[in-house]
């Protein structure tokens, strides 16, 4: 039985009490009988069936009278953070899904005309175009600043060269938001974003990576993609301003996914050891077994504290939650894997069987403490925060 007790803290309204309480319920019916052949057409049903509930119209904002699909006015961060803590503690794939259309869609939301937000904003939130955030290179990852991906202007069209990696929703997007180089100017300047529809000639996405939690993942082979100036988002060479406002929105987020990951650990951890017979009793009698529950379930509120501050900082205050977030992300993936690591020790030999739900969590999680920022990134993050402050 999922633990509400943390919607009592002062960081929710009543707004978020209520819609964690119906996705709670919603996804107890509509995530149990997923079909789980092929990765992408999972996925494909997984958007589609948030999308009908309503649920993707919180990845976007509302728009004026309505006209970008969303739910609220602005996106909440404390909205995301519960939707996806939701979706992580019952199905991995979900909470990727639900993730991505609004990682995949921020860059149109924060540096998009009016016009490219009314043509693709809906359309996301009802689950009907899937999108994809494309930022990371072969030698371009943690390290943005090095990316060799360009865009070369050509009369009134944008000629992009280059390749992209990693890239979530790769091959099965509807549309790839592309950072790439207008101008080679030092670090990351000279940077800009663009909206490349997936049927656009030169881009290819054949290239598909297989890991270990499986979701749709390709390489983005870019060469002579022409594209119309009006692809551009937002100004000429403030894309890296950009991609790092849309990942400080949603890099709490990850954090929260995280929680789902770790709760749904605890979960199982518990009622795996009330009812293990051992020794006479139960495994649960240990001591050792309790303490490790103890462990778990401090890891996992202070882990929740550090994820609902900084997404509450970010809704009440608008303030920068750059390290905060950071905070947050690091300390959440960091402590769900101990988590998971220990309620796989308390299931034995029976924790490491494909299919049995905390061996699914264990590959789940490991992906977080990478994607978004690594670990060590954050840890970066924070003390050069600390430092200007």
């Amino acid at each position: 039985m999922p633990d509400h007790e943390f919607l009592d803290w002062p960081f929710f309204q009543e707004q978020h009490r209520h819609v964690a309480v119906e996705l709670d319920r919603w996804a107890k019916d509509n995530l149990r009988n997923v079909p789980h052949g092929n990765t992408d057409d999972t996925c494909r049903e997984l958007v589609r069936r948030m999308g009908d509930g309503g649920w993707l119209r919180y990845a976007v904002p509302a728009g004026p009278n309505g006209s970008w699909g969303g739910a609220l006015e602005q996106i909440d961060s404390r909205m995301i953070c519960l939707i996806r803590e939701t979706f992580a503690r019952y199905h991995g794939l979900a909470d990727f899904a639900f993730a991505m259309q609004g990682l995949g869609s921020g860059a149109i939301v924060l540096g998009g005309s009016e016009a490219q937000k009314k043509s693709y904003l809906p359309r996301v939130a009802r689950g009907e175009l899937i999108a994809a955030f494309a930022l990371s290179e072969p030698d371009a990852g943690s390290d943005v600043a090095a990316m060799s991906c360009k865009a070369t202007q050509q009369g009134s069209e944008y000629v992009l060269d280059g390749v992209k990696t990693w890239i979530s929703n790769g091959g099965i997007a509807d549309f790839y938001c592309v950072f790439a180089r207008t101008d080679f100017l030092p670090g990351a300047r000279g940077i800009s974003a663009f909206i490349v529809d997936s049927n656009v000639k030169g881009l290819d996405t054949s290239e598909r990576i297989h890991v270990m939690a499986p979701h749709p993942m390709a390489v983005l082979k870019l060469k002579q993609c022409r594209l119309p100036a009006e692809a551009l988002l937002g100004t000429k060479g403030e894309g890296f301003k950009l991609a790092m406002q849309v990942l400080d929105i949603f890099r709490a987020s990850v954090a929260a996914a995280a929680n789902g990951f770790a709760a749904r650990a605890l979960d199982e951890a518990l009622a795996r050891s009330k009812t293990r017979q051992m020794f006479g009793g139960v495994l649960a009698d240990l001591q050792l077994t309790q303490a490790a529950l103890g462990d778990m379930a401090t890891a996992l509120d202070a882990s929740r504290l550090l994820t609902y501050r900084a997404a509450w900082r970010r809704d009440v205050y608008q303030a920068r939650t750059t390290k905060e977030a950071a905070m947050a992300k690091m300390f959440a993936t960091e402590s769900a894997q101990q988590v998971i690591d220990k309620a796989v020790q308390l299931f034995g030999g029976q924790g490491v069987v494909a299919g049995e739900c905390v061996e699914g969590l264990y590959r789940d999680i490991r992906a977080l403490r990478i994607y978004e920022g690594a670990t060590e990134v954050q840890k970066l993050i924070i003390a050069r925060e600390l430092l200007r402050d």
